[in-house]
């Protein structure tokens, strides 16, 4: 905004400049223009007064009359008649007498000019305009003059006046002043609505920062609340689990083992009896079995919370252990492929990329009714992507996001995705569903081989 007002006043400011240098060209163009008529209209009048003279004979009597009436002839401060004859020898100059007699023809002004030659040119074309440089009588200064001159033809003189062009700079040094005081009312002008402009837009910036921070004040305290739910949520989800699964097992167990010795105990205080030690080895036997599930269910419950896998051997040997799983409780069949060159990866991108994987297939399992699903894992140089398709009855994508009581699994695989700057793309029709995942690698992590997907950072890896 800065950058546009100050442009702004330049053009300005260029433009006022511009306006007042043709102002000035004009008015110097039209001033001189009107001070050339007024020299053409007293050169006139002075031919005019002396022309009963001119129109007889010239005698010395004559001529003397008509010298002295164009001598009385003034007007302004410096405004005076002039009278020459064609070889250049002053006859008449009532300011500087001490010219009267003299040859001036080839008299110099200061820049090596004749200014006297210029102007009998100028009566041998019947008169003109001529400017040239003289000595002003008032100040004894040179000065630039607008002359005019015309023959006396009966008589062979050169009969002139002029205007000193001083008063003309005086007049242009005045439009100039006004000019420049014009021009900087106009730059204070623009300037004072250039900065209530910057403050207004400040305020109002401020007045948005402050309204943007409210609203992101309050998406964050939503996200914390989402956050806390879903944080009591999973610890609701594991507590579920530990009562319906491991505590169960446990009591189970803790009952056959009771039994079997209680058992012990009487076949110890009793003489033996037929079966007795069968009876106590079933016993034992099934509570070691229900041991056993217990520690398979806490293996499950404490998989789905953070897969060994994926900190010992990385993400593709996670996923397809996952995808083994997963077959192993349904009825379709799961396929893993896996292309590219391996590369080490954040603990970030990896496990957002097996949560993925993890919902993709949960999904898969308990709502698409597939056949078939292919987990496919592909490296780039630069980007690494996760696609789950199968060919199951598919869903209505649009209802499942604008419905806010359901597809909350979605929701979460894509603010993942967008949390590490990535993109999750999810296609479903009839024919089936496909969850495709994208994440931008560094090109400096180092390639793994063949059998190595373990990160350079896990506190596995290397072991």
């Amino acid at each position: 905004m800065s950058i546009a007002l100050g442009s702004v006043i330049l053009t300005v400011r260029h433009q006022t400049v511009k306006l007042a240098r043709q102002e000035r060209g004009l008015v110097e163009s039209t001033y001189l223009a009107s001070r050339e008529a007024e020299l053409r209209a007293y050169v006139k009048l002075a031919q005019s007064s002396i022309a009963p003279l001119v129109k007889d004979a010239p005698t010395p009597a004559r001529q003397a009359e008509a010298m002295a009436i164009l001598a009385r002839l003034e007007y302004g401060k410096d405004g005076y008649f002039f009278v020459y004859d064609m070889d250049g020898n002053n006859l008449m100059h009532p300011r500087q007498p001490d010219l009267v007699g003299r040859n001036l023809r080839d008299m110099k002004d200061p820049f090596g000019d004749s200014p006297i030659q210029n102007l009998l040119a100028a009566t041998r074309r019947g008169g003109g305009i001529v400017r040239y440089y003289w000595q002003k009588p008032s100040s004894n200064q040179v000065a630039f003059k607008l002359g005019y001159v015309e023959p006396v033809l009966a008589w062979g003189w050169m009969l002139g006046t002029g205007l000193y062009l001083d008063d003309i700079e005086q007049s242009l040094k005045s439009i100039d002043a006004q000019a420049q005081a014009n021009i900087r009312e106009t730059q204070v002008r623009m300037y004072s609505i250039a900065i209530v402009s910057i403050i207004l837009i400040g305020l109002a910036g401020l007045a948005l920062n402050i309204s943007d921070n409210k609203e992101s004040g309050a998406k964050l305290r939503h996200l914390a609340q989402r956050v806390v739910h879903s944080q009591e949520e999973e610890r609701v989800r594991v507590a579920r689990e530990l009562h319906d699964g491991i505590v169960q097992v446990l009591v189970s167990s803790k009952f056959f083992l009771e039994t079997a010795q209680l058992q012990l105990e009487n076949k110890l205080a009793s003489p033996e009896g037929p079966g007795g030690h069968q009876q106590i080895a079933s016993a034992l036997k099934r509570g070691l079995e229900r041991l056993n599930e217990a520690l398979a269910e806490v293996r499950r419950i404490s998989h789905g919370l953070r897969p060994a896998l994926l900190d010992d051997f990385g993400l593709g040997p996670a996923i397809e252990m996952l995808a083994q799983e997963v077959q192993e409780h349904c009825s379709f069949t799961i396929r893993f492929a896996s292309s590219g060159k391996p590369c080490a990866l954040p603990l970030s991108h990896s496990t957002a990329l097996f949560r993925i994987s993890q919902e993709a297939l949960t999904n898969a399992r308990l709502h698409s009714g597939a056949a078939s699903v292919l987990v496919e894992l592909t490296y780039h140089r630069r980007r690494i992507g996760l696609s789950i398709t199968d060919d199951g009855k598919g869903f209505d994508l649009r209802q499942i996001q604008t419905d806010h009581r359901s597809g909350i699994g979605l929701r979460n695989m894509r603010e993942r995705m967008e949390g590490l700057g990535g993109t999750l793309k999810i296609f479903s029709n009839a024919q089936g569903t496909q969850v495709h995942a994208s994440l931008k690698t560094s090109p400096q992590l180092p390639s793994l081989g063949n059998n190595d997907y373990a990160r350079d950072d896990s506190p596995h890896s290397g072991g």
